[in-house]
């Protein structure tokens, strides 16, 4: 039986955003490209274009041989342990896109394997020329010079894959493509050499998670969502997000935005905002602060700056959303004064409160792009987001892949504290504070 590597990735410029997959079946014994696919798919999240990537990858090579044995090799660790069995898929947007997936061919002859991103840069491509294209309003269209980019050692696999039985068998599956690497690159290279970068490639899941076990601090972020960590990713870059102090109207839950009549601290505010300052100080992690414009997000921040010997550099991205005519009312006088405003706003990301507000769509995007500017910005360090109930809440939902009606379904309290860190392989994970009574 023939077989063959599907390589498959798939990216979202705002995830969710502008969207679009790659794929490419390569030829195992000398790395040639047998086939490419790409797409842009309008706007989703990443993950879906990541399984809409694999399901073209496996479409591909099923039409080049239905009967070959198939390696997938993706930077994408939700999709490697969903398709794989291991983890449970909850997300009710990658239920219908897994179950195509593995309608495409039987289960016993396709394995998957995580990689890391830059080993998957023909896939990472493809994906970005799609959604380039579509940026200019075009589809993808394959070009020449395509099939001679990206041929690399990691892509030397000198032998087919050996039938390896079902996707759950992880460590036959590894074990066969490892062996097959070795071969391939004793023949150019030194034994002990190929044997080490087969190691490092293909290690599965076990041994992989006794690799990072010893990396990981007992107080780091609770993993939630995808597991991306590989003993190459170094460090991420952590952002603790707090929400500010109390202001005369958090505690009679009025709308509050970026608006309205920009609000200071109130006494328990500020005593909120000393008691972070503390706990911020005995830890001893945050090593730069940005805030809000806002002044209740200024003066929270300004707290901890003093107390830490930092000082504070001003984000207009992670301003509040503007509430509009909302500003000031609480949720109830807005539903006596504009039901049908309130309850499209309810229904829809899409749908902004009434007098020219900013909706949950609009404020996510330029959350996103606030967010990949500092990643870029502030690779490997400890920084404090001192802002808002609603980019917190943006920013966890992003990173747990959650969709938009989950910002309904979250409370955040006066001054506190959540964290998310971010990974090289484009993974997070979060950890959550969120009872601040004790702060008053």
């Amino acid at each position: 039986m023939p077989g063959f590597v599907v390589e498959a990735d798939g990216g979202s410029r705002g995830n969710p955003g502008p969207a679009g997959y790659g794929a490419v079946v390569l030829d195992p014994a000398t790395g040639e490209t047998l086939a490419e696919r790409a797409e842009y798919i309008g706007v989703a999240t990443n993950n879906v274009a990541e399984y809409k990537g694999l399901i073209a990858g496996l479409a591909a090579a099923r039409e080049l041989a239905s009967d070959a044995q198939i390696l997938v090799r993706m930077d994408s660790k939700l999709v490697v342990e969903q398709m794989s069995g291991r983890w449970k898929i909850k997300h009710p947007d990658m239920k219908p896109l897994a179950a195509e997936a593995a309608r495409i061919l039987p289960r016993a002859q396709v394995t998957y394997e995580w990689i890391p991103r830059e080993q998957n840069k023909h896939a990472d491509r493809l994906a970005n020329e799609a959604m380039d294209a579509g940026k200019r309003g075009k589809q993808w269209e394959p070009s020449a010079s395509t099939a001679a980019l990206d041929h690399g050692a990691a892509r030397a696999l000198a032998t087919p894959p050996a039938p390896v039985g079902p996707p759950g068998d992880a460590a036959k599956g590894a074990a066969a493509v490892r062996a097959a690497l070795v071969t391939a690159s004793a023949s150019a290279a030194k034994a002990t050499a190929a044997q080490e970068l087969a190691d490092t490639l293909f290690a599965d899941a076990e041994a992989l998670t006794e690799a990072i076990e010893p990396c990981l601090d007992a107080d780091a972020p609770a993993v939630a969502g995808s597991h991306g960590w590989g003993p190459d990713m170094g460090a991420p870059a952590t952002f603790v997000l707090l929400r500010h102090g109390e202001t005369a109207l958090t505690p009679q839950k009025r709308f509050s935005g970026s608006g309205g009549s920009d609000p200071e601290l109130s006494p328990a505010g500020l005593r909120q905002a000393a008691a972070v300052a503390e706990a911020l100080a005995a830890r001893g992690t945050v090593q730069t602060i940005i805030s809000s414009p806002l002044r209740r997000c200024r003066e929270t921040a300004q707290a901890v700056a003093d107390r830490l010997g930092l000082t504070v550099t001003v984000e207009e991205g992670l301003r509040e959303v503007d509430f509009g005519a909302w500003e000031g009312l609480t949720f109830a006088e807005v539903q006596q004064r504009f039901p049908d405003d309130l309850q499209a706003w309810l229904d829809s990301p899409k749908a902004a409160p009434t007098g020219g507000g900013e909706s949950f769509l609009s404020a996510t995007r330029r959350i996103s792009a606030t967010r990949d500017r500092l990643l870029s910005a502030h690779a490997g360090r400890t920084v404090l987001l001192v802002t808002h109930v609603t980019p917190v809440k943006i920013l966890v939902r992003l990173a747990l892949g959650a969709p938009p009606e989950a910002l309904f379904r979250m409370e955040l309290s006066a001054a506190s504290l959540s964290a998310v860190a971010y990974y090289a392989d484009g993974n997070a994970s979060v950890r959550l504070l969120n009872d601040t009574s004790h702060l008053r």
